[in-house]
């Protein structure tokens, strides 16, 4: 049987822990300690692929979100589109996702994960942004519609306001001081009856390790990759990730070669990051005009120029995904 050993305790820890167990592995899983999100907006899509991991997992309790306003653009009007998406709190999430996993005790390790710093010797962080971002505390008029949240660009940054409960909402500030932002506000200004003071300076900005597996070691999580949250699909990518880190791992054990499969977790990752970077560079390009916007298109751009010379011509899949196990592509 073979030894995996974790690091970290979010969403890719878990779920490579789960899904490498109940492969049959044994898996030791060292926790560390952070501060928590207050809340995740968690889409259909990505619901659906942590149930398609752990089954059948309730969030129905959770504060439901049915609307989304955009206000995007100089001088933009509010536009309203459906939007489905479930408000739950990393805490509650990760207690409920963690609750299904039975660790064993760490011993020797044939396979290692990082999903959360310290990184892998010798490993180097690519960031392409300078942007921060902080959490306020709000209570909602009484007009405001807490199954609705709500995105506006400013001058010099972005908001994004999730209600979590009935009057109750968290806005993410990313750019400028929260204070000032929302201070500019033109839409979300309005849905605000009282503030709290701004929590955290945390980066906004995507970023990548240079190198994102060794021998016998795999990056996964935000330890490979974090994204900007303007996307929404953090969560979404963890999944995936250790969907595909486990995999990749069984394929070791199962006889596949071992530089085949890192090259091709490599490059799963690094068209991942780029489509993301490329997707980011769309709502920056439009957001507002001003240095702020130019400087942080230009570190997309010069991102998705970087992806570009990490792929160089490896843009061919050697395996693929059939449920959680990977297969040769044919031809």
């Amino acid at each position: 049987m073979k030894n995996i050993f974790i690091s970290g305790d979010g969403v890719a820890a878990c779920c490579c822990a789960y899904l490498l167990q109940k492969a049959g592995f044994r898996v030791a899983v060292k926790r560390n300690e952070r501060p928590r999100l207050p809340a995740i907006l968690l889409s259909d899509a990505a619901l659906a692929l942590i149930q398609g991991v752990f089954g059948d997992l309730s969030f129905d309790q959770s504060h439901l979100i049915r609307r989304r306003v955009v206000a995007w653009g100089p001088d933009s009007q509010a536009v309203t589109v459906d939007h489905f998406a479930r408000v739950v709190s990393e805490q509650n999430l990760l207690a409920k996702l963690w609750s299904r996993v039975d660790l064993d005790p760490e011993g020797d390790t044939d396979w290692t994960i990082f999903s959360s710093r310290p990184l892998p010797p010798g490993a180097i962080e690519q960031r392409f942004g300078t942007r921060t971002a902080s959490v306020v505390q709000v209570s909602l008029t009484d007009q405001s519609d807490s199954a609705s949240c709500w995105i506006e660009s400013i001058q010099n940054g972005w908001l994004f306001l999730i209600p979590d409960g009935p009057g109750t909402a968290l806005v993410l500030a990313v750019g400028g001081p929260a204070e000032s932002l929302l201070d500019q506000s033109r839409i979300i200004g309005e849905q605000i009856a009282k503030r709290g003071e701004a929590a955290g300076n945390f980066p906004a900005h995507p970023r990548i390790l240079s190198s994102l597996c060794g021998d016998a070691w795999l990056a996964c999580g935000t330890a490979a990759m974090a994204f900007d949250p303007i996307c929404g699909d953090g969560t979404s990518h963890a999944v995936r990730e250790a969907i595909l880190a486990a995999a990749i791992i069984q394929a070791a054990a199962d006889g596949q070669n071992p530089v085949e499969l890192r090259s091709h977790y490599e490059t799963r990752l690094l068209a991942g990051f780029g489509r993301h970077l490329a997707l980011c560079s769309q709502f920056y390009k439009t957001g507002h005009h001003g240095p702020w916007w130019e400087q942080e298109l230009k570190s997309l751009e010069e991102g998705m120029a970087w992806c570009g010379q990490q792929l160089g011509d490896r843009r061919d899949f050697r395996y693929q995904l059939n449920g959680f196990e990977l297969q040769p592509t044919a031809g």
